[in-house]
């Protein structure tokens, strides 16, 4: 759950020189409150974090990331409890002339599973640079159409 930041930063309010304003002192506490729960108090130190979707099946949700130039041994996907998380690290590699820059060092993706996700039987794809992970429904969590009598 991310707080909603202020978006109009660069406008500040005109005020008597001197005045105290306990508007704009809640304003900045609430962009710092905002901050710290977008970081979800997480111990690990991530340089960055992949762009990430998620989606809802029939039968399973999908978590897509996009994490280019990385190889399966690389990228480590973990579960404790209901929480999924990503991560994994992208060493540095030697620049060359015509190379282009990418993120390097460690990053995280976590997001939290519904109660109807069946852990046990998580499953994980890797292909072009897309870390496809597969996470089935139970049985109790299943939609079902139900026949109606009469």
């Amino acid at each position: 759950m991310a707080l909603p930041i202020r978006r109009n930063r660069d406008r500040v309010p005109m005020q008597r020189p001197g005045a105290w304003d306990p508007f704009t002192e809640f304003q900045q506490l609430w962009d710092q409150m905002g901050r710290l729960f977008e970081q979800g108090g997480e111990t690990e130190v991530a340089a960055w974090r992949p762009l990430a979707e998620t989606e809802e099946m029939p039968d399973a949700y999908v978590v897509r990331a996009e994490l280019p130039g990385l190889k399966r041994d690389d990228i480590h996907v973990d579960v404790d409890g209901n929480q999924l998380c990503v991560s994994g690290e992208i060493d540095e590699e030697e620049k060359e002339r015509h190379t282009l820059r990418r993120r390097t060092g460690k990053f995280v993706y976590r997001t939290i599973l519904p109660s109807d996700a069946d852990t046990e039987h998580i499953g994980g794809e890797l292909h072009d640079g897309i870390l496809t992970v597969r996470v089935p429904k139970t049985e109790q969590g299943r939609s079902r159409r139900i026949p109606i009598k009469g």
